[in-house]
């Protein structure tokens, strides 16, 4: 999994970017300071923590991105995804952040539906703490690889009050009825799906899978995928992009035709650069 640190560690090359949030929120405006708070929890397991980071004059319309790592289900770290925080502060100054843990997977327990249901705990959180964060119940996700994947998944499939207003998906595994997956003879990308080998029959697979779990109500979306990459095949991408487009529903897809499971340089410059676009235009 070392190409998926790349994307992470890269993003701090991004910081001369400038932005501004499109939101305007003078008429909302509390005065309130900056706010950070690690490792709250939301559970009992040790895993079960996230990072909170409010901006300044936040008020009840503050809107709130959630960052899912990756690490193949059973492996990772929130701390991955701290470059994102210093980046997404810097351009995108008005929204809340929320960094999280999850329980990780292992051969006595499943991902699915245990790190869904560990999402749902967070955002249950986050509304019941809702006056006290000052923020809204207006959420937005960023997720790599397995981290995209639980992001999809939860907005496409457990977002029942449609509180999920867009959703990025870097390098994310989409459909796991794949034949690329059910034909594969990588070890490495075999030994990650074997933690959804508990049930073999295809509708639990679909169960598992956000292309099959997409409809006409989804969130925005916007994928990033590498047309090189070992792990998740291009059509990983490509199949959920027709699918949105069947559906019509706002999204983006980008192609990096030679990157892996991660890259640097003008693909990870462009990538902020539309994945910023996006979040100002859709969260």
């Amino acid at each position: 999994m070392k190409q998926l640190n790349i994307i992470l560690l890269s993003i701090f090359f991004l910081f001369i970017i400038g932005s501004c949030s499109k939101d305007d929120t003078s008429n909302n405006l509390i005065s309130l300071e900056y706010h950070e708070e690690l490792n709250i929890p939301y559970g009992v397991n040790s895993k079960q923590k996230f990072d909170l980071y409010l901006p300044a004059d936040r008020s009840s319309i503050t809107k709130t991105l959630i960052l899912v790592h990756g690490g193949g289900w059973s492996a990772g770290d929130k701390a991955d995804m701290n470059p994102w925080i210093d980046i997404i502060r810097q351009d995108l100054p008005n929204l809340a952040i929320v960094n999280i843990n999850y329980r990780l997977a292992d051969a006595n327990n499943k991902p699915y539906p245990m790190q869904i249901d560990d999402i749902t705990s967070v955002i249950n959180h986050l509304k019941l703490n809702q006056e006290k964060y000052t923020i809204s119940e207006d959420f937005g996700f960023i997720g790599v690889s397995a981290g995209a994947h639980l992001a999809l998944l939860w907005s496409y499939g457990f977002d029942t009050t449609k509180n999920v207003n867009m959703v990025c998906s870097i390098v994310g595994p989409t459909n796991l009825t794949d034949p690329a997956y059910l034909n594969n003879t990588n070890p490495e990308l075999q030994q990650m799906l074997d933690y959804f080998s508990i049930e073999t029959d295809l509708a639990y697979l679909e169960e598992v899978s956000p292309l099959h779990r997409v409809t006409e109500s989804a969130p925005r979306s916007i994928l990033f995928y590498g047309g090189q990459d070992p792990l998740i095949p291009t059509t990983q991408g490509t199949e959920l992009r027709d699918k949105l487009i069947e559906l019509n529903i706002n999204h983006q897809f980008t192609l990096y035709p030679n990157a892996g499971h991660g890259w640097v340089g003008l693909d990870l410059f462009d990538t902020w650069l539309k994945l910023k676009t996006f979040i100002n235009l859709n969260l």
